[in-house]
């Protein structure tokens, strides 16, 4: 069955961008995906992902490029993670509907199924949404799954080039980097690297 899948990247890393990912997978291509040994980017490496990620970026697909200066600036008028994250998962569904007249769509389940459905537009609410618990089960959620952290890497490269640092991923990890990055550039690099909302920010500030 024709299919739009929709899974993110990155909303849990303090560096880098949040990307969400919209594919369109119908059987043929569902074949393509599953040779290739598609599934969810979690259970993949970094190498795999970087491998696959171009492939599928040529199958119908649409991907919501958050930059962390622009996640800094609209993370407040959302109030939320998962509000922002609907909106996003919203925005790439409406652009691939448009591209492709396909009408399902199944996306990860990420919050309560209102937040998602509040954001949708004409299109969207036209179409046949399914939020899954464990959505990246399903092939088409698999595919965007890996399309949206194979952008979060590239471009998390790109800004640790721009910083002149290695930026690492995730947000454990991530103090040593932060304050390299102040001592070189001072803290108002901050905003154009990372997610400010989270509580790393007070801490390395503090210090």
């Amino acid at each position: 069955m024709q299919r739009i899948g929709v899974d993110e990247a990155g909303k849990g890393d303090y560096f880098g961008y949040l990307v969400i990912a919209a594919v369109c997978v119908d059987d043929e291509n569902e074949k393509l995906l599953r040779d290739m040994g598609v599934k969810d980017s979690k259970k993949l490496s970094d190498y795999a992902v970087k491998e696959m990620g171009p492939k599928i970026k040529k199958l119908p697909s649409e991907t919501v490029m958050i930059s962390p200066e622009k996640y800094n600036k609209i993370y407040p008028k959302f109030g939320s993670l998962n509000r922002l994250l609907a909106w996003g998962h919203a925005r790439s569904i409406e652009n691939l509907i448009a591209k492709t007249d396909c009408t399902n769509v199944v996306t990860d389940r990420f919050a309560e199924e209102r937040v998602l459905e509040e954001q949708l537009m004409e299109r969207g609410k036209a179409a046949n949404v399914v939020q899954r618990i464990n959505g990246e089960a399903d092939m088409a959620v698999a595919a965007a799954s890996v399309l949206a952290r194979y952008e979060f890497l590239r471009t998390l490269r790109l800004l640790g080039r721009e910083v002149g640092i290695v930026l690492p991923k995730g947000s454990t990890h991530v103090k040593g980097a932060a304050r390299e990055l102040i001592k070189k550039h001072g803290e108002d690099v901050l905003p154009l690297v990372a997610k400010m909302h989270f509580k790393i920010t007070k801490e390395i500030i503090k210090q």
